[in-house]
């Protein structure tokens, strides 16, 4: 196949959109979806994602930064975002000006924010982050403190309460047992206080893939699950109530191919020398692009529907791999990074292990310069 682009992606609306209804399924009716958007919709393209999802039914959208919630707003995006991780005071004017939720995270930032509104007419909603056990981000006051706060800021609405799981997949830990006791703890106290918001949340993808359904109280924040993928659980867990499938393919084109002698030295370093005569294809992609450099000698794309090794060092913009078996392949042919070809297929599960990675951060790496293409 001859390409139009030196390296890109193909996102699948339609994908996208079965997976979002597979969630939908899952948690049912009583259960709102805050669809979670961050890092460029992990890597799949913000903007046209929201767009797929808000057609969907998605009411609510989820990203960490006030900036990310701007650039929604500005492609006309009008689903309610929550920003997750940026109520920094630099970000107000934006966060208020474009219709965006705040989470808060501590007693001081509900004074602040509440300063800032001043005597404005309106009263602006926000979600308060409780840390249930994970040490991160999160208001770690107790029931009386967070109460006292929320009455007094006069010009705010606590619309939400949050949390987020630390271990989620991992079925061998008590953590994610503890954390939801601790949450359900604190909403219990707060209620008893006539503290009582819409919305309660605390569950990304894993626990409704794997049917944690005490967790997901009535609002979910599904991320991985829209894309394609669900974490592997550890131990004994319940039996998966999702199934998704991955909505992106990775593609690169060959620059060149040619032949070597055995003895050949590939790359920076000669980090690999040939065994025996063989040929060899260059890609324009490389680290630049987001294939992780710890692939160099030992990952694998696809080229004519075979897994094809990377040979030698990934380069910053340059990818060797063996096209031995592949004797047809020419430059301008395209080859596959993520994605299938007839048999052979590769996900961002199996990258990320060959790297030593996650796959969120395979995703979330495939860099802005990379061409997204979307298809129906």
């Amino acid at each position: 196949m001859t390409t139009q682009y030196r390296c890109w992606v193909e996102v699948s609306r339609r994908q996208i959109a079965e997976n979002y209804r597979a969630v939908r399924a899952a948690v049912g009716a009583g259960v709102q979806i805050a669809a979670v958007v961050k890092a460029d919709a992990y890597g799949h393209g913000a903007v046209e994602v929201s767009r797929v999802l808000v057609a969907e039914g998605a009411r609510w959208l989820a990203v960490s930064t006030a900036e990310e919630g701007v650039a929604l707003r500005e492609a006309g995006i009008d689903a309610r975002v929550l920003v997750m991780a940026d109520s920094l005071s630099f970000t107000r004017l934006e966060l208020l000006g474009y219709g965006l939720t705040p989470v808060l995270h501590s007693v001081e930032e509900i004074a602040e924010l509440d300063e800032f509104l001043g005597s404005r007419q309106v009263r602006q909603p926000y979600h308060l982050k409780i840390d249930s056990g994970m040490g991160r981000l999160g208001i770690r006051a107790g029931a009386e403190a967070i109460a006292a706060a929320v009455r007094r800021a006069g010009s705010l609405e606590l619309e939400g309460l949050m949390s987020h799981f630390a271990s989620a997949s991992d079925y061998r830990s008590a953590q994610t047992d503890e954390q939801v006791r601790a949450f359900d703890a604190m909403c219990r106290e707060l209620a008893r206080l006539g503290v009582e918001p819409a919305f309660r949340h605390i569950s990304g993808t894993n626990p409704i893939a794997y049917g944690r359904c005490e967790a997901w109280y009535n609002m979910v924040r599904p991320g991985h699950a829209l894309y394609g993928y669900v974490s592997p659980a550890r131990g004994h867990a319940p039996a998966r109530i999702l199934e998704v499938r991955s909505a992106l393919s990775w593609k690169a084109t060959v620059l060149s191919a040619k032949d070597v002698p055995e003895g050949a030295l590939i790359g920076y370093g000669g980090m690999f020398r040939a065994t025996k005569p063989m040929r060899i294809a260059i890609l324009g992609v490389g680290y630049a692009g987001g294939l992780a450099h710890r692939l160099s000698n030992r990952g694998h794309v696809i080229a004519c529907g075979r897994l094809a090794p990377i040979l030698g060092a990934v380069s910053m913009d340059l990818t060797t791999i063996d096209a031995t078996d592949c004797p047809s392949l020419r430059a301008g042919d395209a080859v596959t990074l993520l994605g299938r070809e007839g048999e052979a297929s590769i996900d961002a599960q199996q990258m990320a292990r060959m790297a030593g990675t996650i796959s969120y951060d395979i995703l979330c790496g495939i860099r802005a310069q990379v061409k997204r293409v979307y298809v129906d």
